[in-house]
């Protein structure tokens, strides 16, 4: 979603030069979370009520900001399903007043041009689809200002506010509705998607019917010029998942005729897009070429068009978000290691000046005042997710304003800290290690290796405890558990990121291993008792651990993760993307390269119990993947496997059961295997500890049944 305000946007992370970096590298060590008094210690119940701040903007006056919180179902109590997203609003002393709660769903929130209400997306009451409501900033209800045949997908406002643009789905004809009634529902694989359309509404006005922009392509994003009648369009040439990773780029579009009155040359990735206050240019963050795994590189581009020019060449991070402070002045968030900062360019790359250094909280969605004075943002720590921070002009730190899960006061928490160590060719690497619980000196724990999807992607030193991470409950188990940053993560660069590029699961697994030993040179870790686990390419590489290096791991937890690239290339979603970014080949180029970079190859060596874990609707790694690596497991019947499916998830669990489950039994195989007496499988049912929410169920379905 984009607006006419474009100083307010969210903004990323990056290194500014190679000094930044080594001297990163060198005192990361030294900085550490500190350990809470509470006395409670993380157990899974309490990660399935964590909440977190998912979104924070401020008003165009600088006082107030709108703010979107995640709230999780409550198991057993509330219907299965994602979390609720509920919309608040805070003011710069803290004062936080609830606007839309309870059982909703928002998204996409925004300030109107006037900046007297707060915009956004749901679906209530009577709405058939998704719509575009406004609620007033000094009181009201909320008013549905916009609906549509289809969900409303993105919107950005006009300069007057009297016009939004919008994208969303064509609707089905009445005779296709007819004819799958009658059960003619068949599929024409990848060639029956609806494509997504833009239109242009009038807010309120139920006489006017939106006007659809006759664009070639599917729309994927649109930002509205704040000056005139011109609107950054973000095109693919159809609705797949790989056009839409690697051939979306920017058009410039008139907003009467929905004539492309200019074409954008981004050469790769696309992310961020943001209008300058004049109109006259955009900041695009951009993949440097092609086969950049990640976009990260900081652009400008004339509203006339052509080719991106990067201000911040050879740039050793990556910037994911950007805001114009001025008609030259860019600010921009910067993932550094694991680390994030604050800084500001002049839009000819010169003037640069860090307002937040690295070593603090992680920052995410950076956006400003309308006099780019006050700016809000969500941090996170090792010790809390995501909430609200504030800053203003002439402080030295964001001052935090929301407090969403208040008791956290009551938990203990584990040490965090980066950690740093050289690969087996001298590569220096780094990640976050959280200590054992009550860690005593000289004592070695058994480690869980929580390895990262992407690869283009990395851990900060922030908030790492979700239901498929194993975080503060494994270390309040007794448990080291480390997240490496392997080579061809991001927040290095772009050459560090290639570094897989043509070696999948080459040297970059061999990271992983070369972690491991560092923690038992070290002492820590006790080298009979290591687990790994992780999620798509995590799940790779824990599928990988578990065979090819099949000697050093106790057990292992694969979720959604690649078992086979061979077969895994023909049915992916993403294999122009496998192509370009990672393998740099065909598969019928290098049959060997495919079937040597497959864990299945190495299946017979296997002696590593493994539980995999997989959503049966997962269209990015093909349940098909984790179906073909325990059936051979089973087939040799040499070591221990179970295979778990979650019905309705894909890639990777949304609803609240199936994330409970799935940590419940992720630690369970790991206290089975690593602590515990290992050899037969742990039982199949899980004891799910929910009684005292069993009896409450039962005494609404009872008084559902009086009533």
């Amino acid at each position: 979603m984009f607006d006419r305000i474009n100083r307010r946007r969210t903004v990323g992370h990056g290194w500014r030069d190679a000094v930044v970096m080594a001297a990163m590298l060198i005192a990361a060590p030294l900085s550490a979370s500190r350990v809470s008094a509470g006395d409670e210690v993380f157990t899974p119940k309490h990660i399935a009520k964590v909440r977190s701040v998912t979104s924070a903007i401020i008003s165009p006056d600088g006082a107030h900001i709108a703010y979107t919180v995640s709230v999780p179902r409550r198991l057993m109590s509330d219907d299965n399903g994602p979390a609720w997203s509920e919309l608040h609003v805070v003011d710069m002393s803290g004062k936080s007043r609830p606007f839309v709660t309870g059982e909703v769903t928002v998204s996409a929130v925004d300030w109107t041009p006037d900046g007297t209400g707060i915009s956004f997306l749901a679906k209530r009451g009577d709405d058939e689809h998704k719509s575009l409501y406004v609620i007033p900033i000094d009181g009201g209800e909320a008013r549905n200002v916009l609906s549509h045949d289809t969900d409303v997908a993105r919107y950005s406002w006009g300069p007057d506010g009297r016009e939004v643009a919008f994208t969303a789905k064509e609707e089905r004809s009445k005779k296709h509705k007819k004819l799958e009634k009658k059960g003619f529902n068949q599929e024409v694989f990848e060639e029956d998607r609806l494509f997504t359309r833009l239109w242009i509404g009038a807010p309120d006005d139920e006489d006017q019917e939106p006007r659809m922009l006759e664009i070639e392509g599917n729309v994927n994003g649109l930002s509205w010029s704040p000056v005139e009648g011109l609107i950054a369009v973000a095109i693919a040439p159809t609705p797949l998942i790989d056009d839409s990773y690697m051939r979306t780029r920017l058009s410039i579009v008139d907003a009467i005729t929905g004539s492309i009155v200019a074409r954008i040359e981004n050469p790769g990735k696309l992310g961020q897009y943001e209008w300058s206050p004049d109109g006259e240019r955009l900041a695009v963050v951009s993949a440097e070429a092609l086969d950049d795994p990640s976009p990260g590189r900081l652009t400008i581009v004339s509203k006339a068009g052509g080719k991106l020019i990067d201000i911040l060449p050879g740039y050793l991070g990556h910037v994911s978000s950007v805001a114009w402070q001025s008609n030259d002045t860019i600010m921009y968030l910067g993932d550094m290691g694991v680390w994030t900062t604050f800084a500001e360019i002049g839009r000819d790359g010169t003037r640069r000046k860090t307002h937040i250094e690295v070593g603090g909280n992680v920052l995410y969605g950076l956006t400003l005042s309308r006099d780019g004075q006050s700016v809000s943002m969500r941090s996170d720590s090792p010790t809390h997710p995501a909430e609200v921070f504030a800053m203003s002009h002439g402080d030295t730190k964001p001052r935090r304003l929301s407090d969403v899960n208040p008791w956290f006061s009551d938990m203990r928490f584990a040490k965090q800290e980066p950690i740093t160590h050289d690969a087996r060719d001298g590569l220096k690497l780094e990640g976050l290690l959280i200590h054992p619980l009550d860690e005593q000196p000289g004592q070695r724990y058994p480690l869980i290796l929580s390895v990262h999807g992407g690869p283009e992607a990395h851990q900060r030193q922030g908030w790492l405890n979700r239901p498929t991470q194993p975080g503060q409950v494994a270390a309040a188990s007794g448990y080291a558990v480390f997240y490496p940053n392997y080579r061809a993560s991001t927040g290095r660069g772009v050459e560090f990121s290639k570094l897989d590029r043509g070696d999948p699961a080459g040297k970059e697994f061999d990271d992983l291993i070369d972690a491991v030993d560092h923690l038992i040179n070290i002492g820590l870790v006790d080298r009979d008792k290591v687990g790994v686990t992780g999620g798509s390419y995590g799940g790779y590489a824990s599928a990988w651990c578990a065979t090819y290096y099949t000697e050093r791991f106790a057990a292992a937890v694969m979720n959604v993760g690649i078992t086979n690239s061979v077969s895994k290339l023909g049915n992916t979603d993403i294999p122009d993307e496998m192509y370009l970014v990672h393998y740099g080949k065909r598969l019928w180029e290098d049959w060997d390269l495919y079937r040597s970079r497959s864990p299945i190859y190495y299946v017979q060596q296997a002696r590593t119990p493994l539980l995999i874990m997989h959503g049966k609707d997962d269209t990015r790694v093909n349940p098909e993947q984790s179906l073909q690596l325990h059936r051979h497991l089973k087939t040799i019947g040499k070591v221990a496997v179970r295979h778990i499916r979650y019905p309705g998830e894909g890639h990777g669990n949304r609803k609240a059961a199936a994330r409970y489950d799935y940590q419940l039994r992720m630690m369970r195989w790991f206290d089975h295997f690593l602590k515990g007496p290992g050899g037969e499988l742990p039982p199949v049912e899980i004891d799910y500890d929910l009684d005292d929410e069993d009896e409450d169920d039962e005494d609404d379905e009872d008084e559902d049944d009086e009533d």
